[in-house]
């Protein structure tokens, strides 16, 4: 066999083996690089868990502001990771917990936009409600006893226009029994804030202005816990303005719907002196643990 020929084999023999090897370390190398991978997507979901762990157990205690400060480092890191919507969800609790009512509410409407098709969406609608109402009150206020009604109910005005739109969005959520509970208890504050404002101008003298709002809440706030007020406010306000007639037509009226009415003597005659009265005995009393809410449902995150 000629030289060249046996040089040709060599150089392909070793070509050969050049490649095999090349292809040999490729392989040895992706599978290094998937193990690897594997490797560190593990130790990834063990520290986005941890940290979910982490803020579940500061909102068990009631932590609120390191829980949140844990869900926004979860989310900040793991955007995309298996607890990111939850994180969402719950840090919006986690600020109504913190006394934090517009970045509650700045939270829900994020939720919402980002997760229009979430099944819990409904929760979101719900506790812009409830931080809404709370934006009435601070930190104070919610251990003092002081009058709801006589803040100012821009507030209060937005949390039932809140649990509305819930209600309308989703008759069925789980919370729609709550909403409709909290609307009653809403709209009775707004029927005392008009009785409230009515006492106030009675203090000034304006009567035909306490009429009026007197007159407001029996044509808007129909069954409210404020309408023997109301009526025995038009029949003070109509005696001081000399309309004898007005007041008696008022009277009549408290007399057949509310007899006992504090304004009420024994007999029956209207008493001027005990409308003021009247006026502390019927405030709306807050059922204890009423503003409560409930903590975001949980899901199951196992695979």
């Amino acid at each position: 066999m000629p030289l060249y020929q046996n040089r040709e084999f060599t150089t392909l023999m070793t070509l050969k083996n050049s490649r095999l090897r090349i292809f040999l370390a490729s392989c040895i190398l992706l599978l290094g690089a998937c193990a690897s991978n594997d490797e560190l997507d593990s130790q990834a979901n063990a520290a986005e868990q941890q940290i979910y762990s982490e803020a579940q157990k500061y909102l068990r205690s009631k932590n609120y502001d390191m829980a949140i400060k844990a869900l926004q480092q979860l989310e900040s890191r793991y955007p995309f990771g298996k607890y990111a919507e939850q994180a969402q969800l719950e840090i919006i609790y986690a600020h109504y917990g913190a006394y934090e009512p517009e970045a509650a509410i700045e939270a829900a409407n994020r939720f919402i936009r980002l997760h229009p098709q979430h099944p819990s969406i409904d929760y979101a609608f719900y506790m812009k409600g409830l931080a809404a109402y709370s934006g009435n009150s601070n930190i104070f206020s919610r251990f003092l006893p002081t009058s709801e009604s006589s803040r100012d109910t821009k507030h209060i005005e937005e949390a039932f226009t809140e649990f509305a739109q819930l209600l309308a969005r989703f008759p069925e959520s789980e919370y729609g029994a709550d909403a409709r509970a909290r609307m009653v208890h809403l709209r009775n504050l707004l029927a005392r804030h008009e009785i409230d404002v009515a006492n106030y101008y009675f203090r000034r003298g304006a009567y035909l202005a306490a009429v009026n709002r007197g007159r407001y809440v029996i044509e808007n706030y129909q069954g409210s816990t404020a309408m023997a007020d109301a009526l025995a406010v038009m029949a003070h306000g109509y005696l001081l303005l000399d309309m004898p007639e007005l007041a008696q037509t008022s009277i009549d009226t408290l007399k057949v719907n509310y007899p006992d009415h504090p304004s009420l003597s024994d007999s029956g005659e209207f008493d001027v002196a005990q409308v003021d009265e009247a006026d502390q005995s019927w405030i709306n009393k807050v059922s204890l643990g009423l503003f409560d809410p409930p903590q975001p449902p949980q899901f199951n995150y196992e695979p």
